[in-house]
């Protein structure tokens, strides 16, 4: 397996990759100075003739950036899903997903590609999350809740069932989230209350 970005959410791909059994991994970082991470081996930057036939997860957390990093990799992308995870089989994970430890995603959800569910997180029935997506630790996803691309929803948040947010919006941790939120809305409070938008740019 290899993984690109050498940095603290791989540690946490490592784990969630060793619940499920033994990887010899690899990582690539453009920081030349990076050798070794835990046990396994920095080999330097994205080589797309490196091991052409292997896997790869970005292991970055920022949204932006993995979108980024996305567009340039050749290497067909996995997933990974830790074992301590319940998720239904009438949902679907796109590729570059990973799943944490203790989420729970329920019936009929669509999960994109790239996206990052964290650990506890609970998504319930018929949820869209869209591509490059972060739930955060402990967030509550209700039914039927849309996420657009790229929207990061912060550690302990919950949002009512029904609810459309858009693309590239921040939920600040521990919000409630009551009402539909527009695209590169920040959003923070209980209830939730835009506080300002990000430059779409």
């Amino acid at each position: 397996m290899l993984i690109y970005g050498a940095s603290g959410h791989s540690k946490e791909i490592i784990g969630c990759l060793f619940s499920n059994s033994n990887f010899e991994i690899e990582f690539f970082d453009d920081d030349l100075s990076k050798k070794e991470l835990l046990e396994f081996k920095v080999i330097g930057k994205y080589k797309s003739d490196y091991k052409p036939f292997e896997s790869i997860i970005i292991g970055i957390g920022d949204n932006k950036i993995r979108k980024k990093v996305s567009k340039i990799i050749n290497h067909s992308f996995s997933k990974a899903i830790d074992k301590n995870t319940v998720v239904s089989k009438y949902s679907s994970i796109g590729n570059g997903t990973v799943v944490f430890a203790g989420a729970i995603i329920q019936p009929a959800c669509v999960i994109g590609q790239h996206c990052i569910i964290n650990t506890n997180a609970g998504i319930s029935h018929d949820c869209f999350i869209g591509d490059f997506v972060h739930i955060g630790p402990n967030v509550a996803l209700c039914g039927g809740v849309s996420v657009g691309e790229g929207t990061l929803i912060g550690v302990s948040s919950s949002v009512i069932p029904g609810i459309k947010i858009g693309k590239w919006a921040v939920i600040g941790a521990g919000t409630v989230v009551t009402k539909d939120i527009p695209d590169y809305a920040v959003v923070v409070s209980n209830p939730g209350k835009i506080i300002k938008y990000i430059d779409s740019h």
